[in-house]
């Protein structure tokens, strides 16, 4: 064909060697993902889904979420969200979920705009919902003048970074039930979860009740990919139909699903997750006890969350990028958010620490 396939004309234009603190996003993608990638490379293959890695996919999820678990692979967590909640919503239907929740705060109003359906939030204290907190917002049915409640939406890991045990999924997914309601969950760190409860995927999941999740892997070690997973069929309907007039029907779908067959079939996830919750705790340990640094929140996955003066926060930002959690606080003072990755380093979070506490002298 006239060149060498291993040459390029790209350039890197980053360096390699920065870390951040700001997103287990901001990680590159494994190793053993881009093994499997280069894996399913070479020769041609069918298209829209039809390949064999997508086939073998299906096995993949079953051993870890049931025998009646399908799974439809999509392009980001946004469209996992919303065709999960599409499939178990009419467009007169409304989903509850935490005030803090991503679909709510973070998802640029997709859930309304391409949804199509109403968010009916409930402030939490610690992100989480509870049977108690569900019946704020579970009642009006039947009433013609209020978005009929259908769905709840949790997240596991929260946006707070606090963990749901199995028990209180299975409370929760208990109640939703009784109310005629079905259960989503946002699942982007489950894997974190799983693996800081020790726990199987199938116990926060399939085993608690939940109805439908959406599986993360960009955030713990895929380069793009997330995964509706059905594990009750009669809380979802025309899922492969909903993907793709949500274009997320993948042409190329084997180099979506060979990721998480690498992710799953093993325990890379696990191994991953591991990583990124030891490294949070180690930030944790090493900043809490640093004078005018607050860690007001449990960490139990992948993200500590920290109050700091707000001159600090800048200033440390110039040498390790991280996000603003709360700019209200007052006092001069601001809630930040730091996130850990599969790929962090104990050197990594001491340089942080180091930094932080460097800044905090000046």
């Amino acid at each position: 064909m006239g060149r060498d396939f291993v040459t390029t004309d790209a350039v890197r234009r980053h360096d390699p060697a920065r870390r951040t603190f700001a997103s287990d996003n901001y990680a590159g993608v494994h190793p053993e993902i881009l093994e499997a990638i280069a894996l399913a490379n070479e020769g041609h293959q069918v298209s829209y889904g039809d390949d064999v890695y997508t086939e073998a996919l299906q096995g993949v999820f079953r051993r870890h979420f049931g025998e009646q678990a399908e799974a439809f692979p999509v392009f980001n967590g946004t469209a996992a969200n919303v065709v999960s909640l599409r499939s178990m919503c009419a467009h007169w239907e409304a989903v509850i979920c935490p005030e803090t929740a991503h679909v709510n705060s973070d998802e640029g109003g997709a859930p309304e705009v391409v949804g199509g359906f109403k968010l009916l939030t409930v402030p939490t204290p610690d992100g989480k919902l509870t049977p108690d907190l569900l019946d704020r917002q579970a009642w009006g049915f039947g009433d013609v003048h209020r978005s009929q409640p259908r769905a709840v939406t949790i997240s596991n890991a929260t946006e707070v970074g606090t963990v749901y045990t199995p028990a209180e999924i299975r409370a929760l997914c208990d109640h939703a039930h009784e109310l005629g309601l079905v259960v989503h969950l946002d699942g982007s760190r489950l894997t974190n979860a799983a693996a800081a409860l020790d726990v199987p995927l199938r116990a926060l999941t399939t085993d608690a009740g939940v109805d439908v999740l959406s599986f993360g892997g960009t955030k713990i070690g895929l380069m793009l990919g997330e995964a509706v997973v059905v594990l009750n069929p009669s809380a979802a309907r025309g899922l492969p139909y909903l993907r793709k007039t949500s274009m997320q029907l993948a042409s190329k779908m084997r180099f979506v699903s060979v990721q998480f067959e690498a992710l799953l079939a093993g325990d890379l996830w696990l191994r991953n997750a591991r990583r990124a919750n030891a490294m949070a705790r180690r930030l944790a340990a090493a900043v809490r006890d640093l004078p005018g640094v607050t860690v007001p929140r449990p960490v139990e996955a992948n993200g500590v969350f920290a109050i700091l003066p707000a001159d600090v926060a800048d200033r440390l930002r110039k040498r390790f990028r991280f996000y603003n959690w709360d700019e209200q606080i007052g006092g001069g003072l601001i809630e930040v958010r730091w996130m850990c990755a599969f790929d962090t380093t104990e050197a990594d979070v001491d340089a942080f620490a180091a930094a932080l506490a460097e800044e905090l002298r000046a």
